[in-house]
């Protein structure tokens, strides 16, 4: 069993984030379910093709309601039924964080998750984080301190920093390694991402804060 394996692996820091992440997010129940030991087959149309599932869910504030192939992901029912590209495939294994999503205010990797399980769900994605044509302040943060650079696994960050934040307001900067442990940046060096979540923290929690100098041009 998917549970099980994942259990057992705790001498992979990764493959462990996985098992945390999606055991706290869903729970024994939920994983059971998604490898098939309660899902009903798809029926047959008459031409032997399998029938799309069909879920209703909220993504990113808004009532969706959306047809799939059944063994879809939720990495590719946001990616290729709902176009919301923002959402990155990575290594499909669980391993990099850079397809993260929230799904009822918790991280969970969309590559290993299944899009029929998502029924009722409230999903956020990149795309839900800014509030109009006002970032968030994490996303301000990230831009300010040159937290991103080739981009491509800022949304995983963005949103699991952004669950961290929301259950603790103020965290130390060794909270936020660990909070963010299962995300991996070939870029960064990661430190002005730390940065950036603490610049953010601050800022949120109304206080009056700018990423120093060094922070942005270095030593001097």
């Amino acid at each position: 069993m998917l549970l099980d394996g994942l259990e057992r692996d705790n001498g992979n820091r990764a493959d462990h984030y996985a098992a945390e992440i999606l055991l706290n997010s869903f729970g024994t129940e939920f994983l059971n379910r998604i490898q098939g030991q309660e899902m009903k087959p798809a029926r047959k149309r008459n031409s032997g093709k399998p029938e799309k599932a069909q879920i209703r869910l909220r993504v990113n504030g808004e009532p969706v309601e959306v047809a799939f192939a059944p063994h879809k992901t939720l990495l590719e029912v946001l990616r290729e039924d709902l176009a919301l590209t923002g959402t990155k495939h990575g290594c499909e294994l669980g391993e990099c964080g850079c397809c993260a999503v929230l799904v009822d205010g918790r991280p969970v990797l969309s590559c290993l998750a299944l899009g029929v399980a998502l029924e009722g769900r409230e999903v956020t994605t990149v795309e839900g984080m800014a509030e109009g044509a006002k970032l968030h302040p994490l996303q301000e943060a990230f831009a300010e301190v040159g937290a991103a650079q080739c981009g491509y696994c800022t949304p995983g960050f963005l949103l699991t920093a952004r669950a961290l934040l929301e259950e603790t307001p103020e965290p130390s900067r060794e909270r936020i390694k660990q909070a963010l442990a299962g995300n991996i940046c070939r870029c960064t060096g990661y430190i002005k991402i730390f940065e950036a979540v603490e610049l953010a923290a601050a800022r949120m929690a109304g206080k009056p804060a700018e990423p120093s100098q060094e922070s942005i041009y270095g030593r001097r």
